[in-house]
């Protein structure tokens, strides 16, 4: 474990709380605690632990709903979940497991038991978390989803548009779309199936156009001015500059000006190249 992990405690006993932090606190974690399924929740918008403590049963909002309100987050999904249960029943084990979680201690709590759970799911989160940058850095934003279409996980790179696109879309509990299009005025979210890397486990790659996404990464990834970036993008699309000031609703040689401007930033000497820098910037947007 690294000096830098924190783990969210969650449990509504004082006591156990407790003998948790001086337990975690002593092995080099950095706890955070919340005293039920809600401050849990409003915490995590704050901060975003490497691992979850979670008490099975507590009042109002008990561990099953907190994990799956969690775990309906694409910003948390990832974060491994360990239950924490006085219940020695295998129906809330299973319950607790199909709710998101990736184990379970029963109460009273072992510590060296704990701590080592602990070890080994935060081993296979950052082994994870590694494998998604990987994927990242080769291009493309991926994600997988289960046979419903739920998300399970998402790469970093995917992880802010996915969330920007669910706000959007106004998509609070995401799921792929059987027809794996989304469509909102001008915005389309594509979800295009890669494969299967799990029993269970569908691979996406989605791409977002319209709405002027493509126009704003033109623009920061090459530093362009917003005409500039539209002029570029109708570049890569194939439009000649005739028709590009129609669009636009500019003059043929206004858009010979913003040309220019590009070549110079792009640091080439034609359409052609310009163009050809476009698309492959945004292939590997996603």
């Amino acid at each position: 474990m690294s000096p830098r992990d924190i783990v969210l405690v969650v449990d509504d006993t004082p006591e156990t709380l407790g003998l948790l932090t001086d337990a975690l606190e002593g092995a080099g974690l950095t706890v955070l605690v919340a005293t039920g399924g809600g401050a849990a929740l409003a915490l995590l918008q704050h901060v975003s632990p490497d691992l979850i403590l979670l008490d099975a049963m507590m009042p109002e909002m008990d561990g099953f709903a907190t994990c799956r309100a969690i775990k309906a987050e694409p910003a948390f999904a990832h974060i491994p979940v360990i239950f924490m249960t006085g219940l020695s029943d295998t129906a809330h084990v299973v319950q607790g497991l199909q709710a998101g979680g990736v184990d379970y201690v029963a109460k009273p709590v072992v510590v060296d038991e704990m701590l080592a759970r602990i070890r080994v799911h935060l081993g296979n989160a950052r082994a994870a978390l590694r494998t998604r940058a990987a994927l990242d850095a080769a291009g493309g934003f991926l994600l997988a989803a289960d046979e419903a279409g739920a998300l399970l996980w998402c790469t970093p790179q995917a992880e802010a548009r996915l969330a920007a696109a669910i706000a959007a879309f106004s998509m609070p509990g995401f799921k792929i779309p059987e027809s794996l299009v989304l469509r909102q005025g001008e915005r389309q979210l594509t979800f295009s199936p890669i494969g299967r890397i799990g029993p269970g486990e569908r691979l996406f790659r989605f791409t977002e156009t319209g709405g002027g996404q493509e126009e704003n990464f033109l623009r920061q990834n090459f530093t362009l001015s917003a005409r500039e970036a539209e002029v570029l993008l109708w570049i890569a699309r194939g439009k000649p500059n005739k028709d590009i000031s129609d669009i636009l609703g500019i003059s043929p040689r206004t858009v010979n000006k913003h040309l220019e401007q590009v070549f110079s930033k792009l640091g080439v000497e034609n359409r052609a190249s310009a163009a050809a820098l476009a698309v492959g910037a945004l292939a590997k947007r996603g």
